[in-house]
Order: structure tokens, then sequence, then C-alpha cells
């Protein structure tokens, strides 16, 4: 387990696990943990012995989103800094995005960053208990940590204006409906669906993996089209890919090293 108190880690063979741990609080993140998460994703970005980020919540609520009281008065006089040296922006805004995939677990109540951090996700599980809301309208501000830019992307923009125009809750059901969760199952199940999918993606060959994601993510897609074949080819000289292919040929399962 780590040191940070905001923030667990602990790892799983691959697989990192990023733990919020402000339960008394709802998980309400203050510069405190806004630090200790962009540290654990820097972590999970550098680490060469880590393929997958799992991120999930302790206690029975995801976030409440953010501890105005304490982020409030920063954010309004310009000196929030949510990147310390050595970590990364958990939500892509300001620095780079994760190279390395990340899976979310969310039970409860999963509010404004929570939402955008889901959104900036690539496999999220929710429990049938979660809500979700992107309230910044409510208090006055607007969403920065790329709910604008993903969510209608991802539900279609009249869907995502219905939520984020209103700041109005929507439960699992909807979220699934809308595409910003993968998979609902019971409270309770949440951790332990995501880390099977998580030890899944991490078995897989992870140079490829990477080259993957950053190709879905290419926001620009007639260039994706040019850079794909240039992936592909670095990538035939690993030696991941006589991994892969001695294991398609010996029908077993291929243990990959990453290079």
């Amino acid at each position: 387990m780590s040191t940070m108190t905001r923030i667990t880690l602990e790892t799983q063979g691959h697989v990192l696990l990023i733990g919020l741990n402000r339960p008394e609080k709802l998980n309400a993140a203050d510069e405190q943990m806004l630090h200790e998460l962009s540290l654990a994703y820097g972590q999970l970005d550098t680490d060469t012995n880590l393929r997958v980020g799992l991120v999930f919540a302790h206690g029975d609520h995801f976030t409440a989103g953010l501890d105005l009281q304490d982020v409030g008065p920063k954010l309004a006089a310009g000196k929030l800094q949510m990147v310390p040296e050595g970590g990364l922006d958990p939500w892509g805004i300001t620095t780079e995005q994760v190279s390395k995939p990340v899976v979310m677990a969310t039970r409860g109540t999963c509010f404004t960053l929570g939402v955008e951090l889901a959104l900036a996700s690539d496999v999220v599980i929710a429990a049938t208990d979660s809500r979700f809301a992107q309230l910044e309208v409510s208090r006055g501000i607007m969403p920065f940590g790329g709910g604008t830019i993903r969510f209608p992307a991802v539900a279609g923009h009249a869907n995502a204006m219905r939520y984020l125009l209103t700041g109005d809750s929507f439960d699992a059901q909807q979220a699934l409906a809308m595409h910003l969760v993968t998979q609902v199952c019971e409270p309770g199940q949440e951790f332990e669906t995501a880390l099977e999918i998580a030890k899944r993606v991490a078995s897989q060959a992870p140079l490829a993996v990477q080259e993957t994601l950053a190709s879905a993510r290419a926001i620009d897609s007639e260039q994706e089209k040019k850079q794909v074949f240039q992936r592909l080819a670095s990538l035939m000289q690993t030696k991941d890919v006589a991994r892969g292919m001695q294991a398609f040929m010996t029908k077993q399962p291929a243990n990959f090293e990453g290079n």
C-alpha cells in the first residue's frame, strides 16, 4: 500500500489499483486528493511494470465531486494547482492523457469530476446504485475536466445538454444507454468485475494495447488513417509479436513482456 492519505495504491500483477480514500467526506476531492490522484496517474504512465490502472473508491460512494470549501477559493483566485511535479492530469486536459488503459468501478454518488473521470476512462463498470450528475451550473461554474467536450461526443449533443445545462442526476441504466458506462452490475460486484477486465487487458501485449489506445483516441481521423500503419510497423518489430504468434501456434497463453 502507498503512504498517501487521500489515495491508496496497490499493485496486483501489472494492474495498479487506485483507490479514492476519503469516505467520511463521500470522497469529495480537496487539493490534496487532486495532487495524489495526479501522482498516481503519473506513476501508472511511467512505471514500465504497470499496464492498466483500476480506479475505484473506498466506502459506499465514488465521489461527491469537488470539495468546494477547500478548492473553491483557490479556483476563484486562479491558484488551484491540480498537477504537481511528477503527476499527470487524470482528466487529460492540462497534460497529455495517461498512455495506458484505465478501468473504473463506480457505486453510489458519482458527481461532477467523477463523471468526467469516467468519461476519461476506457472501461467503466457501474453498480446499479450509482447516481451521476454534472452539477457545475447549479454552483455557478462549468465543467472543466472535459465534461463539455467528452459528454456530447459520447452521449450525443442533446443527451449531454439535458444534464450539463440542468445539473439533474441520472442513474446507471441511463448512463449505460448514453454510453458513459460499459456495464452495470449489482452493488458490491463492481470492483471484482472491473478487476477481472483490467487483468484481461494486462495479459495482452502491452505495447500493442498502448498503440491501440492511442489510435482510438486520435482526434484527427484522417491523420490517424496514415498513422495506424506506422503504429503497426513499429509493433511488428517487437518480440511480443513473436510471442503472440507462438502462442497462437501452440494454443498456449502468451507471456508478453512489453518489448
